[in-house]
């Protein structure tokens, strides 16, 4: 009898570590993207690093440490001691959404950076979530004397007038009347201050590699990332849709007549319909 002793693939491996929501670990399925672009890299390797800047920084802490102790030692040598950061020269590059390199040049975007705090905090003890806020990936800690919003970025602590006025250009002129009409303007706020389930935050990293693949038309690489969309979405038909249609592009007709099909069945009334029917009869008749 053989046995089957072939290592599994890099999308294999990613959905072995998706599959249930009980436990996620994010830590080592974000770090599990940068397989797409390196098969050799070693995600082990990733959380051995990450774990040797968990005991950095409880060596700096005092015994028996409040939670608010925590918080600012943490901050003191993730940012200061450590200098992780913004990656202001290239900030749409991939590599800062791919957590081996953000550890190994301390450079990043706000979620790549908030994946590898959250678990330092978590790993303290800390009540430590992410916040998909709009246009720039947050994080809070609830502590006994009340809420913290962070920019993972720079570790600042942001304020009600802070987030309000980064929210105001994602806000619909609807949403700003709405707001012009409470006292403090705080109960619409707080529904952008929700938690980010894990689940959502690998996605939100995965999309946004997925523009910039779309951006530089880059369909090999975009595939990739659409196949980990799939695999972590499976009920999210708009990424099987998008999948589809790089097939297209890549001239893989019958992938792509599969996927379309499937969005079809699963979306009949969608805006996008006609002009993806008209897509599938194109490629059919190839």
């Amino acid at each position: 009898m053989l046995l089957n002793l072939s290592s599994p693939t890099p999308l294999s491996y990613f959905a072995s570590l998706v599959q249930s929501d009980e436990h996620f670990p994010l830590l080592e399925a974000a770090a599990s993207l940068a397989q797409d672009e390196e098969p050799s890299v070693d995600v082990q390797h990733v959380l051995d690093d990450v774990a040797r800047l968990l005991r950095r920084v409880q060596a700096r802490l005092p015994e028996k440490a409040d939670d608010l102790t925590q918080l600012a030692i943490l901050t003191q040598v993730f940012y200061r001691d450590l200098g992780f950061g913004a990656n202001a020269n290239d900030y749409y590059a991939p590599e800062n959404s791919y957590l081996n390199e953000v550890l190994r040049t301390r450079r990043g975007i706000p979620i790549s950076l908030a994946v590898i705090w959250l678990e330092l905090a978590q790993a303290l003890g800390l009540h430590a979530q992410g916040i998909s806020f709009p246009g720039h990936f947050l994080v809070k800690v609830a502590l006994k004397d009340g809420l913290v919003v962070l920019d993972p970025l720079t570790g600042e602590s942001l304020g009600l007038n802070t987030l309000s006025d980064r929210l105001s250009p994602f806000r619909a002129p609807a949403d700003q009347t709405a707001a012009a009409d409470l006292d403090e303007g705080e109960t619409p706020l707080g529904l952008y201050l929700q938690a980010c389930p894990p689940r959502e935050v690998l996605a939100r990293m995965l999309r946004n590699l997925k523009e910039i693949f779309r951006a530089q038309e880059d369909w090999p690489r975009m595939l990739q990332v659409l196949d980990r969309l799939v695999v972590l979405l499976p009920e999210v038909w708009t990424e099987r849709r998008d999948r589809g249609l790089v097939h297209a592009e890549l001239g893989h007709v019958h992938e792509a007549l599969s996927d379309l099909r499937v969005y079809l069945q699963a979306e009949p009334t969608a805006p996008d319909n006609v002009a993806l029917r008209n897509r599938v009869s194109e490629l059919s008749a190839l």
